[in-house]
């Protein structure tokens, strides 16, 4: 019932990870109350249109009603909103930002936000990252990455195009080299700040073969709209070797100007 309702009458984008469906079933859990609340209100007002017409009181009332139905459904409605937001709202916030997958069960990648792209560095076929430095950081070298480092040689850094294996975990360690950004993965129903000088993790197990939409969901410069030009795309762990083998050792730092 809750996808039917999700996606033939709220339209949500489609669904393509594991992490998500709590999210979906929130928001359909607050479409269901603002429609008993519609539904509510306007047969309410119906009944005070016919109720208190003029026709049926001629004089007027200066006590009003004594019902106490109306103080009665707004106690039921704190109590509704105060389950979603304790049962539901928290936990599924508390699970994202506290149980993180580790890195060997994990596709491990490093994203770097920037006006206006994203840069995503990941472990070459040894699966481990090179030495970083901050001093390092310039528009050829993102990440920072030490040069003199024999475990960065094979590291993989790309523009735009994010790979990730299906259903296998995928955590995210996310910054930016300028200004707030934000990460928005519709479909993985993910959004996570990127704040400079801070790496925030993230996590999203993807359940679905394809190519996806990044979005920034915060206004980070006049070229703000060219931050939708980058993609996620989910693979076999066979392809995604494949891809990560041709990539590693082969391409220059992705940079961006």
């Amino acid at each position: 019932m809750n996808d039917w309702f999700a996606h033939n009458v709220l339209g949500l984008p489609e669904l393509a990870s594991a992490n998500g469906q709590a999210v979906d079933n929130l928001m359909v859990y607050l479409h269901w109350l603002m429609l008993a609340l519609f539904v509510g209100w306007i047969i309410y007002f119906g009944y005070v249109l016919w109720r208190f017409s003029a026709a049926r009181n001629p004089t007027a009332d200066y006590e009003g009603s004594k019902s106490p139905l109306p103080k009665f459904s707004e106690i039921a409605v704190v109590v509704i909103e105060a389950v979603l937001l304790i049962g539901v709202a928290i936990p599924i916030w508390a699970k994202n930002v506290s149980h993180f997958p580790t890195p060997q069960e994990s596709t491990v990648v490093q994203i770097m936000a920037q006006q206006f792209a994203w840069n995503a560095r990941y472990p070459g076929v040894d699966g481990k990252f090179g030495r970083q430095d901050m001093k390092l950081i310039s528009n050829d070298n993102v990440f920072g990455v030490d040069p003199a480092d024999p475990a960065g040689k094979d590291d993989v850094q790309v523009l735009n195009e994010i790979h990730v294996v299906i259903n296998k975990p995928v955590l995210i360690y996310l910054s930016s080299k300028d200004v707030i950004h934000s990460l928005k993965l519709v479909a993985m129903r993910i959004t996570q700040d990127a704040i400079p000088g801070l790496r925030i993790p993230c996590t999203f197990t993807p359940t679905k073969l394809g190519r996806y939409q990044i979005e920034c969901a915060q206004l980070c410069g006049n070229g703000h709209a060219a931050m939708a030009g980058g993609f996620i795309v989910v693979q076999s762990q066979a392809d995604f070797d494949a891809w990560l083998k041709a990539k590693s050792g082969s391409a220059a730092p992705a940079s961006f100007e």
